[in-house]
């Protein structure tokens, strides 16, 4: 086929219907991968060249037809990322070789699976491969990093020479359960106690919860939720991704997605979480609160979640990044991947044996993290 190839800096060069009509056509899509969350990362500065995230999206073009494209960076460093490969940018400034810029896909701040080479059909998504491919190899890289592409696409990327890495979340699985009493009655007793004691704690100060959807959330709420959410990173002597322009910005052109649970003390909201969700999926995001009440972390962005996966009969809850905690509240170990190219020969072939090493370790924990299974009855 005869495809025209572009370089993309911003999705408003493509615009809206045309990037959301390619991301309907996936299978593994989800509401980061959509115009209205990328764009507004963009255009809030949140993630854009001033932050060490240039937007570089590689796009395949049919006549005006966009059949093929991924979300694609050159990075400049690498926070933000969740796949952590410091010590590869450390052995190269060891030995006098550039890692920076290199080439990204993935979604900023974002530590959740989904497609990362989009496209109508299998012969437009391996033209972008090949496309990729031939980028990579232009001067001006050292490397490229396709991060939480789901096992197909992770399969389809190692044939075409990327190093699979493997990495382990801690996602809840919905059996069908009527109420959340149901949920905790299929844990061991220790599990189910503990919950039960956490829940206890945060009611007993009087604390109570509101969860608002869509556009029930209102400006006074985003900027009280970016108040938790910068006194969290603040409170770890770190600096914010996001920006209040940024939670508008979604608040206003994905409100279906969005759901902000609120923790009260009488009328005053003292801490908030925000998860984004899809028919199947809700998506645990960020989490924060003005003031420090024991157990009202897990309350506010654990088990207020779970209840609205529950009630809505949504299948999983993705907890985000890391986190063996989330084992004693009825989360189980599922294996992400990442896929790895590197220009430099004896790099590759490093970093080649390093994966080795640590898959093999890899597997290990999950088949310790599996023998501590959590339920009375493990699932099948």
């Amino acid at each position: 086929m005869d495809y025209r190839t572009r370089i993309v800096s911003s999705l408003a060069e493509i615009g809206q219907p045309r990037w959301d009509a390619l991301l309907a056509a996936q299978e593994e899509a989800n509401p980061f991968l959509s115009y209205a969350f990328l764009h507004a990362l963009h255009e809030s500065g949140s993630a854009c060249a001033e932050t060490g995230w240039e937007p570089h999206y590689l796009s395949l073009w049919r006549d005006d037809a966009l059949v093929a494209a991924m979300p694609l960076y050159r990075k400049f460093h690498s926070y933000g990322e969740y796949v952590f490969d410091w010590a590869w940018a450390e052995a190269y400034q060891r030995h006098g070789v550039a890692y920076y810029p290199k080439l990204l896909s993935a979604i900023p701040f974002t530590p959740v699976r989904g497609a990362r080479l989009l496209a109508v059909d299998d012969a437009a998504r391996s033209a972008l491969l090949a496309a990729l491919q031939e980028l990579q190899q232009a001067p001006g890289h050292s490397s490229t990093h396709i991060l939480y592409p789901p096992p197909d696409q992770a399969e389809m990327l190692a044939g075409a020479g990327f190093l699979l890495r493997s990495g382990v979340q801690f996602h809840w699985h919905n059996e069908g359960y009527a109420s959340f009493a149901e949920f905790v009655d299929t844990l061991d007793r220790k599990k189910r106690k503990n919950i039960l004691a956490e829940r206890r704690k945060v009611a007993e100060q009087g604390i109570r919860f509101v969860s608002l959807r869509g556009t029930e959330i209102g400006e006074q709420h985003w900027r009280f939720f970016n108040r938790c959410y910068r006194h969290t990173y603040s409170a770890h002597y770190s600096t914010p991704y996001l920006n209040l322009d940024f939670f508008l910005r979604i608040g206003q052109s994905m409100p279906q997605h969005l759901l902000l649970t609120l923790a009260l003390r009488g009328d005053q909201p003292i801490a908030s979480s925000l998860t984004v969700h899809d028919q199947d999926t809700l998506y645990g995001r960020y989490w924060g609160a003005l003031e420090h009440v024991p157990c009202l972390h897990f309350e506010t962005a654990y088990y207020q979640p779970l209840e609205f996966c529950i009630a809505e009969k949504i299948t999983w809850f993705e907890g985000g990044a890391q986190g063996e905690h989330k084992m004693a509240r009825g989360f189980l170990p599922q294996k992400t991947w990442s896929a790895h190219w590197l220009a430099h020969p004896g790099f590759y072939d490093a970093v080649e044996h390093f994966l080795a090493r640590e898959g093999g370790g890899i597997d290990g924990y999950m088949s310790e993290l599996n023998e501590r299974n959590p339920f009375r009855h493990p699932l099948p």
